[in-house]
C-alpha cells in the first residue's frame, strides 16, 4: 500500500445508491438490475458458443429517452474494465482540462544575450503535452490510425505520417526567428512538472512518438534481406536489422531486442515476401535525454548551433529554480485536448491515459499524479452525479488487476454526457462500428449496424499456462447505440472468465462481442420501428 493512500480515501456512498444517470427523468439504480431477460437466441447463441463454458456476461441496455431498462444481466456487479476505465478517465480530464484546453511548452533563455549568441542555456519547459506535434494535421486536428503503434504487437498496426518531431522543428525556428544562432551553453529539457508515477506505461513530462523508436520492416524477395525504415531518427540511437525475406506463404516473425540504455536496436526473423509490412517498436528508455539531443538536432537544422555535446544525459541539475525574469524565445502549442481525447478513445492510448491523470493533478496544482483520484472521484459524485462506488480505480488506462467497474457506473458515465453540450462530440469521439477506431475492423460488410454503435472497447488477456491457451480476462463494450429512427440506448456488454487457444482465435471473441452490439442495435431499431 502506497504511504499516501489513506490520505486519499474518502467516505462513500452506501452500495446500491440510486442516481439520476440521463437527462429528464432517468434513473439508473435497482431497476436496472431487477431481471435477467432473454437476450433472444441469435445472442444467447453467441454467449454460448464453445469457450465460453465458465464465463460470465454482463449487460445493460437503457433507452436514453425514456429511461427504460431493455435488457439487464448482473448489472450490478464488478466486471474487470480493460480499457473501458479510459470512459472514466477522459470524462473526468475533459471536464477537470476543459476541450479547449491546450498545452503550451515554452522553451526559456538563461544568461545573457550578445547580438545573435545566447551565452547560456536553452530550457524547454516539459508541461505533459502527449504528442508534442507529432500527429498534427495541417488542420490542425490530431491523426490517428485504426491500430496505433502503440500496439504494434497487434495485426495490422501501422503508422501515422506525420514527422514525430514536427513540435520540435516549430520550436527550433522559432528559436532562431528570435535571433539566436548560437548557444554557448546547453539545451536542458525541464521535467519537473509532475513526478512520472509506477504505472505502465509510464507517463512522463517530455514525450516524443509515444516515448517509441518505430521499426517497420518491408519484404523484398525471397533469400534477400527485408527492407527496414525506422523513426524518429535521432543521436545516438542506431537500429540494425538481421531480418530476411523468405518466399510467399513463409514464416512471418520478427524479434527486437535492446540494449539496456535503448539506444542500440537489433531486428532479427524472416517476413514473408506476400506479407503487408509489419510494424514493431523499441522503448526509448531516457525522454528527457532523447528529447534533448532530438532538439539539439532540429536547432542545428534551423541554423542555430549548440556548443554542448548534443548526446549524453540531460543536465537536469543546471536548471534554474525559476525562470523569473528569463525571456521565452520559442513555445509549441498543442491542439486542442478534446483532440487528445478523440485520440485516446479511439485507439485506445494507454500512455495519454495514464497521462491525463498527471494532467489533471497538474490542472490542480499538484506534482503527483495519483491525485487525480481525488479529482475523479469528485467529478464523479459532484458533476456527473455518477455513484464512485460502482468503480476500483487504480489507473488511468484499466491495466491494474485491481481495477472493477459495473455495467450501472459505465452507463451512468455515458448518461452524464447527454445532459451535456458536449454530447455529440464525445459520442462521436468513440470507436465506430465498422468505421474506425478500435472497432474499425468489426462489422465491415453486410452489417446493418455498421456505423450506428459507438462504443469504448476494453480487452484484458493473460496466458493460461496450466492449458496452454489465452485467458481473456475481460472483452467488454460500454457506448451508444444509434437506432434507425435517431434514438440512443445507453449499453454495456462484456464476459469474463472466456478462453482461446490462441491470439488469432481471440478475434473471434472480440467480433463475438461485436456482433452482439450489433444484434442490440438491430433489436432497438426493430422495437422504434
Amino acid at each position: 500500500m502506497r504511504p499516501t493512500i489513506r490520505g486519499r480515501l474518502r467516505a462513500c456512498a452506501a452500495a446500491g445508491a440510486t442516481l439520476a444517470a440521463v437527462a429528464g427523468s432517468v434513473v439508473i439504480g435497482p431497476t436496472a438490475v431487477a431481471h435477467d431477460d432473454d437476450l433472444g437466441p441469435a445472442i444467447e447463441a453467441i454467449m454460448h458458443k464453445p469457450g465460453y463454458e465458465h464465463a460470465q456476461w454482463g449487460v445493460l441496455e437503457i433507452d436514453a429517452a425514456s429511461g427504460k431498462v431493455i435488457h439487464s444481466r448482473n448489472a450490478d456487479q464488478f466486471f474487470i474494465p480493460g480499457s473501458t476505465t479510459k470512459l472514466v478517465t477522459i470524462s473526468s480530464a475533459l471536464h477537470t482540462l476543459g476541450p479547449d484546453h491546450r498545452f503550451t511548452t515554452p522553451v526559456m533563455a538563461t544568461g545573457t544575450r550578445r547580438g545573435s549568441t545566447l551565452n547560456g542555456n536553452l530550457a524547454m519547459v516539459a508541461q505533459g503535452d502527449l504528442t508534442m506535434g507529432g500527429r498534427t494535421r495541417p488542420d490542425g486536428t490530431v491523426d490517428y490510425t485504426d491500430i496505433d503503434h502503440t500496439e504494434a504487437s497487434l495485426p495490422g498496426a501501422s503508422l501515422t505520417p506525420e514527422n514525430p518531431l514536427a513540435g520540435l522543428n516549430q520550436i527550433a525556428a522559432q528559436v532562431h526567428d528570435s535571433g539566436i544562432t548560437r548557444v554557448n551553453g546547453n539545451v536542458i529539457v525541464d521535467p519537473r512538472l509532475f513526478t512520472p508515477p509506477a504505472l505502465d506505461p509510464q507517463p512522463t513530462p517530455m514525450i516524443i512518438n509515444d516515448n517509441l523508436i518505430d521499426l517497420l520492416t518491408t519484404p523484398t524477395t525471397a533469400g534477400q534481406p527485408a527492407r527496414l525504415t525506422w523513426r524518429p531518427q535521432v543521436a545516438p540511437y542506431q537500429v540494425t536489422s538481421d531480418v530476411t525475406t523468405v518466399a510467399a506463404g513463409g514464416p512471418t516473425n520478427i524479434q527486437v531486442s535492446a540494449s539496456p540504455d535503448g539506444t542500440r536496436i537489433a531486428l532479427s526473423g524472416t517476413i514473408a515476401a506476400d506479407a503487408q509490412p509489419l510494424l514493431r517498436v523499441s522503448t526509448i528508455q531516457d525522454p528527457n535525454a532523447f528529447a534533448r539531443t532530438a532538439l539539439i538536432e532540429a536547432l542545428a537544422r534551423a541554423g542555430v548551433t549548440v556548443t554542448a555535446d548534443p548526446t549524453g544525459p540531460n543536465p537536469q541539475d543546471a536548471l534554474p529554480a525559476s525562470y523569473r525574469g528569463d525571456p521565452r524565445v520559442a513555445a509549441y502549442v498543442s491542439p486542442p485536448y478534446s483532440q487528445y481525447a478523440k485520440l485516446i478513445l479511439k485507439v485506445s492510448h494507454n500512455l495519454g491515459a495514464n497521462l491525463a491523470l498527471c494532467n489533471m493533478a497538474v490542472a490542480r496544482g499538484s506534482g503527483t499524479c495519483f491525485d487525480a483520484f481525488t479529482i475523479e472521484h469528485d467529478f464523479l459524485a459532484d458533476v456527473a452525479h455518477v455513484d464512485p462506488t460502482q468503480f476500483q480505480l487504480a489507473d488511468g488506462r484499466g491495466g491494474v488487476a485491481s481495477d472493477r467497474a459495473t455495467p450501472i457506473g459505465l452507463d451512468q458515465i455515458l448518461a452524464y454526457w447527454l445532459r451535456t453540450p458536449y454530447a455529440d462530440a464525445f459520442r462521436l469521439s468513440l470507436p465506430i462500428l465498422g468505421v474506425d477506431g478500435s472497432n474499425g475492423i468489426s462489422c465491415t460488410t453486410d452489417c446493418p449496424a455498421k456505423g450506428k454503435v459507438f462504443a469504448k472497447p476494453g480487452t484484458v488477456l493473460g496466458l493460461d499456462e496450466l492449458n496452454q491457451r489465452i485467458a481473456v480476462a475481460a472483452q467488454v463494450e460500454a457506448g451508444y447505440l444509434l437506432t434507425d429512427q435517431g434514438r440512443l440506448h445507453l449499453f454495456y456488454i462484456g464476459v469474463t472468465g472466456a478462453s482461446s487457444p490462441d491470439l488469432t482465435s481471440f478475434i473471434g471473441i472480440f467480433n463475438d462481442v461485436n456482433q452482439i452490439t450489433a444484434l442490440l442495435q438491430e433489436q432497438a431499431s426493430a422495437a422504434h420501428h
